[in-house]
């Protein structure tokens, strides 16, 4: 568990990370450098969630071994809602959102805290505008919550 005190914002006790693949933490399927470690250095204190489209159909090779629960959605327009309901499930109230696309625009607006990335592929308005914070990088979005005086000072007011 991960507890920040943001004067302003409120005060977040969170369970759980759940986080798209492509675009947040990889890019052309592959691993961003940094994010296995960043994740081992959260997995003590969080439940890590990987939902993913699996645009390039390789997750599973590349996250084996990752201290995450991979889910590999099917394709189609329903991943937006399928997203929504994964945290939805877990009680968003305790749940930290990280995403790029617009399919994670849902799960992004209501999970606690909602971290949009730029990234390389960039990233969906709709995605933008649903996170509470946008970031460049994935591993910065990992960074928030391994120094969450970082999102204290982003965020408070």
């Amino acid at each position: 568990m991960i507890t920040i005190d943001i004067p302003g914002f409120g005060d977040l006790t969170l369970d759980h990370l759940v986080a798209d693949y492509n675009g947040s933490l990889a890019i052309d399927g592959k691993p961003l450098d940094g994010v296995k470690e960043r994740l081992s250095a959260l997995a003590p204190q969080l439940r890590l969630h990987i939902v993913t489209g699996n645009t390039y159909g390789d997750a599973h090779d590349h996250l084996a071994g990752w201290p995450v629960e991979l889910v590999c959605l099917p394709d189609g327009a329903q991943q937006r809602a399928a997203k929504r309901r994964y945290v939805e499930i877990l009680g968003a109230d305790r749940v930290v959102v990280i995403g790029n696309g617009r399919n994670d625009a849902a799960m992004l607006k209501l999970a606690a805290l909602g971290i949009a990335i730029l990234g390389s592929e960039g990233a969906a308005i709709d995605a933008i505008e649903s996170a509470d914070i946008v970031v460049h990088h994935g591993v910065d979005a990992l960074g928030l919550l391994l120094k969450p005086k970082r999102l204290v000072a982003s965020l408070r007011g």
